[in-house]
């Protein structure tokens, strides 16, 4: 055993070691799903309740934890915390495949159970289960809480931590950033986040710029008031937690507003709270008062995912260290972080893990200051030699790992400094334990309607369900039976599929009404103060908003003569297309114009005929001279099914589906 693991080892039976200490059980149903059979494995049942644990605050594992020291002990001197959890399995264990599927919630809601199972409503107490796709595997899935600052009701899962104070019991209190950009107007902001210091309330500032680039103006303090507009005209009924502003906040316009805040929630404890709970269910018979474990001696290995929110909340986990237990025990053996090219601001103080990434809005909170490549690298502007794997690689606690990832990533989420050095001039290779695979012209979830919202065009709906799916399915083989994926697939330089993001450079065809960007999500260095550490994402910001200073290059995936991304994973939707599918969208008039549009994409159709492509002046060829029939547009899709089956991005039911679908 390495001497690094020795000692740390050593050094927990030092320390008192906490855990979970009491699992209550709210709802049990068994079985669920109206006592359906999936195959071999039988029928499921749903296990609904609570888990209450305690964290050692002087316990080496736990020292990353912001504000750790700052909390009420109990008598054993452990900080105590509680998170729901919701818990699907076999009814009978043994008929089960012994993986444990851990997906962390998304604002608090349950999203893996429709990615894995096709044809399935949104739902956070499912009833449905589609096409039973995770059941027939024989998966174990387990959802909880690790958001304490989530929207209560909906079935949404939260987590209860304490609030840091003070040595001496008084309230902590420090600088709060909140940023608006409605989709409409409105007259009201509830900006309280955090419990305003109602002495410093006159010293905070509030401002308005178009673009995000754009100097920041101050709001005259005649023209806004601390006040629910609701009822009342400006200034409203006098509110401490709300503002009004004379004329109302206009969706054209992105307000920031800096003030004290107090009270802050110990927000890191729920990386603790997700390895100790399970670390419980997979090697802990029962809780303190004799409630077995539901899954004791079952487990054989388990896999934690997360999709964009809690994407980066999986990244963020695994860079500081939570993937080793107190008591040395690997809590993943893999991992798959989806649609999550940076880390989230759990850890800090005044901590905003609802904060998106992106180019318009959410731009200057923390996220993309930890390490970025999964393999250490120098990164010259930040004089720093860093991964995202350093504290798993020290404790060898590394899961095998597939990160997924879509066009909008690379426009919305600094994704090139994923796989590229800070200067944008060389691909860094992967380390042996991890695959990336690129969901090519996808946008980040795709669109279900036509409805452009605040863009200038209509959303992406190219899927990437299917092509997910698969590569789930190898994440499992190789943690179980050690398989290898398929290989990576990705945007590179030195392919020339990953090039600086000018139209020019990544080859744009020329498309009436489609405007292209001019901007994308960049990154500089960002000043927050001397107590924010931005290696691990944690902390204290004192500099409100950051000083910035030197840029990141970034780069962007090149596209074919159609517009449609060619490096990484081409879906059949891509390789037999219906028009051009991008990973960005233009903010249209009256919402920021010429800014990104969200997480979203853009969807241009090709004219149906030759006619109209020429008498539209559109570069790209028309439907009816790629498919003179509906038997040559099937026979295309079989064609790019099959090879995608080949290569192990697709499983052969998936295909059959898409190509009878084509036919």
């Amino acid at each position: 055993m390495p001497f690094r693991l020795v000692s740390l080892l050593l050094a927990t039976a030092l320390f008192s070691q906490a855990r979970i200490k009491q699992i209550i059980i709210d709802r049990v149903e068994s079985p669920t799903f109206t006592a359906q059979a999936f195959g071999d494995v039988g029928r499921y049942e749903k296990i609904i309740g609570r888990a209450i644990g305690e964290v050692d605050p002087f316990h080496p594992a736990n020292a990353v934890i912001t504000d750790i020291g700052l909390i009420p002990r109990n008598g054993e001197m452990h900080v105590r915390y509680e998170t729901q959890f919701y818990l699907l399995k076999p009814v009978d264990t043994k008929r089960g495949n012994g993986l444990l599927v851990y997906s962390a919630p998304n604002r608090g809601d349950k999203r893996l159970f429709n990615s894995l199972n096709q044809g399935l409503s949104s739902s956070n107490d499912p009833t449905n289960f589609g096409d039973g796709f995770s059941m027939r595997r024989g998966y174990t899935m387990l959802w909880s809480g690790w958001q304490a600052d989530v929207l209560p009701g909906g079935d949404r899962l939260g987590i209860t931590v304490p609030v840091a104070k003070d040595q001496d019991g008084a309230d902590i209190t420090g600088p709060v950033r909140m940023e608006l950009i409605p989709s409409a107007a409105v007259n009201t902001w509830n900006y309280a986040l955090y419990p305003p210091v109602v002495s410093a309330l006159p010293r905070a500032t509030l401002t308005f710029r178009r673009l995000e680039t754009d100097p920041r103006t101050p709001i005259p303090v005649v023209d806004w008031a601390y006040g629910d507009c609701g009822s009342r005209v400006f200034p409203g009924v006098p509110s401490n937690i709300n503002i009004c502003l004379r004329g109302g906040f206009q969706p054209d316009f992105v307000y920031e507003f800096i003030y004290t805040g107090k009270d802050p929630l110990v927000l890191g404890l729920g990386f603790a709270a997700t390895r100790d709970l399970i670390s419980f269910f997979r090697f802990v018979a029962a809780d303190d008062y004799g409630t077995p474990n539901p899954l004791a001696g079952y487990i054989r290995a388990a896999i934690g995912e997360g999709q964009s929110q809690p994407g980066r909340f999986m990244r963020t986990f695994l860079s500081l260290g939570f993937n080793l237990d107190e008591y040395g025990n690997v809590v993943f053996e893999g991992m798959n972080p989806q649609i999550a090219s940076q880390g989230i601001p759990l850890n800090v103080r005044f901590g905003q893990p609802d904060r998106s990434m992106g180019q318009h809005e959410n731009a200057m909170y923390p996220a993309p200051e930890g390490g970025l490549t999964w393999t250490p690298t120098v990164d010259p502007l930040a004089s720093r030699y860093i991964s995202n794997l350093d504290s798993c690689n020290q404790t060898l606690s590394c899961p095998k790992l597939i990160q997924t990832t879509s066009g909008t990533e690379f426009w919305q989420g600094r994704m090139s400094l994923n796989i590229t050095d800070s200067t944008g001039t060389k691909d860094i290779p992967l380390p042996d334990n991890v695959r990336l695979y690129h969901f090519a012209s996808t946008q980040h979830t795709p669109a279900s309607s036509g409805n452009p919202g605040m863009c200038k065009v209509v959303q992406n709906p190219a899927p990437f369900f299917e092509t997910r799916r698969a590569l789930l399915v190898a994440l499992e083989r190789w943690v179980l039976d050690d398989i290898p994926p398929p290989p990576s697939k990705y945007p590179r330089i030195a392919d020339g599929t990953l090039v600086d993001w000018s139209a020019k450079s990544i080859g744009w065809p020329s498309i009436p009404g489609f405007t292209f960007p001019e901007v994308i999500s960049g990154l500089t260095l960002r000043d927050f103060g001397p107590e924010f550490d931005a290696r691990r994402i944690s902390g204290i910001t004192t500099i409100e908003p950051p000083v910035l200073g030197s840029a990141y290059r970034m780069l962007a995936p090149k596209v074919d003569s159609d517009g449609n991304e060619i490096g990484g994973i081409r879906s059949t939707t891509i390789q037999v297309p219906q028009g051009t599918y991008t990973g960005w969208a233009v903010r249209r008039a009256g919402f920021g114009e010429g800014d990104l549009c969200g997480l979203t994409g853009s969807y241009m159709p090709f004219k149906a005929t030759r006619a109209e492509h020429i008498a539209a002046g559109d570069p790209r060829l028309s439907l009816e001279e790629r498919y003179p029939d509906k038997v040559t547009y099937a026979n295309q899709v079989e064609a790019a099914a099959n090879s995608l089956v080949r290569q192990g991005y697709l499983l052969p039911e998936d295909a059959t589906r898409l190509i009878n679908a084509a036919k």
